[in-house]
């Protein structure tokens, strides 16, 4: 059996960020095992631009992101596998995987980072009553088939949810000659960023109708329409509001789900509400040397936030090899999002263990407008952060100092709200 210091699951943005992190602090038995047969994950099929102005200071393509971290990588001589499946992952961190070249095959790690990214809803959890024929797709898959295969899914095209990869390709999907005839989003606001409302619909006359979703699919061997109809505030369709549209093809961009089933099945505690691990403040998950970042822990909305969580850790992951496992000292101290706030990562911290300055993000259950972030600690509140907007599909975060933290030894319990004006 071959034995590794670190292997990664997963050679995307998170993967390679996370390698890379590892050896600049010191790691030099790295293994990355990529299913795909290149590194760079989903950034491959994304040949927009808006990456990297965080981390590179400048505005890339996914393709060229991915590249920087690709190029460093080989630099390194990061040892990487393509086209290699991971089957399981065992609670001693045994992790079991396939190729055509090896056929199965164990590894022994003393840490391993997960970074397997996440996955797009399919249209079996929305229950859309219909046959089901050619032509519905979701917004992922056209993205490839456009991207990457040069292939048109079609003509005539109405997009359901307005998540970030259905937005940018109504846009895509337009500048190719088709006609987008309208983006329908079940909830009373968008799923997308504001960025991408404006630059991928306004800019091109897309219409964008919130509070509305897919009621009916119409075709048997290809799509040839759909029924559209406004929801309550339940997501109940009202009768009487329907309205058809001609289509050959239908997206679906309704939510992406980190991609956790290794995870689970080797033990790893979920979050219910992100359906990624829970955390500590070295990313580790209750299975000890077991690390997470990126997508497969809680859905991003900026790459270079993946690439900058990745990094962190790699290092802990790094750290935890060197120095073995880290036995808790002082207190662990919960956090957790209430009062519009879904979730917070990582969900402890001991401040004992942290670095100087720890990033706490989460995410808010609703459009917020003119109001505050509250941070307690127990009951006090120590931060008070005035937002103009607040809305779901953005991530939100705050800072916590290590020093002050370490002033208040009684602190049991952060809590982080959304406070009105």
């Amino acid at each position: 059996m071959k034995e590794y210091d670190i292997v990664i699951i997963g050679g995307g943005p998170a993967g390679l960020a996370a390698a890379i992190a590892a050896r600049d602090n010191g790691s030099e038995s790295i293994l990355i095992l990529e299913r795909d047969k290149e590194l760079g994950g989903i950034l491959n099929q994304c040949i927009h631009n808006g990456f990297g102005l965080h981390t590179f200071k400048e505005e890339l393509t996914g393709p060229e992101y991915a590249a920087r971290f690709t190029e460093q990588v080989e630099k390194y001589k990061i040892e990487y596998v393509l086209n290699t499946m991971v089957i399981e992952i065992s609670p001693e961190k045994v992790v079991t995987a396939m190729n055509r070249e090896e056929g199965l095959f164990d590894i022994q790690a003393k840490a391993i980072i997960l970074a397997m990214g996440c996955r797009e809803r399919s249209r079996g959890a929305l229950n859309i009553p219909g046959y089901r024929p050619a032509g519905i797709f979701s917004a992922g898959t056209a993205q490839r088939l456009v991207n990457m295969e040069g292939f048109m899914p079609g003509r005539e095209v109405v997009i359901l949810g307005s998540g970030d990869i259905g937005l940018i390709m109504a846009r895509r999907l337009t500048l190719e000659g088709a006609k987008v005839k309208v983006v329908a989003e079940i909830m009373p606001y968008s799923g997308g960023l504001k960025r991408n409302i404006v630059q991928c619909l306004d800019d091109y006359g897309i219409p964008l109708k919130l509070s509305h979703t897919v009621i009916e699919i119409r075709g048997k061997e290809r799509l040839e329409g759909i029924t559209l109809a406004a929801v309550d505030d339940r997501g109940k369709p009202i009768a009487g509001t329907e309205e058809e549209y001609s289509c050959d093809t239908l997206l679906l961009s309704v939510g992406l789900i980190p991609e956790n089933e290794l995870s689970g099945a080797m033990g790893v505690v979920m979050n219910p509400v992100t359906s990624g691990p829970i955390v500590n403040e070295s990313l580790e998950t209750n299975v000890e040397g077991v690390f997470a970042c990126g997508n497969v822990l809680h859905v991003h909305d900026l790459v270079d936030f993946v690439s900058e969580e990745a990094a962190a850790a790699g290092k802990n992951a790094s750290n935890y090899v060197k120095n073995g496992e880290q036995k808790p000292n002082g207190r662990e101290i919960i956090l957790e999002g209430t009062d519009g706030v879904r979730y917070t990562v990582p969900s402890t911290i001991n401040p004992e263990r942290m670095e100087a300055t720890q990033i706490v993000r989460f995410r808010v259950g609703n459009v917020y407008k003119n109001c505050y972030i509250g941070v307690y600690f127990n009951d006090e509140r120590v931060l008070h952060r005035k937002r103009m907007v607040m809305a779901p599909g953005e991530m939100e975060e705050i800072k916590l100092e290590k020093e002050k933290l370490l002033l208040h030894p009684d602190i049991d319990r952060i809590t982080i709200r959304v406070e009105e004006a």
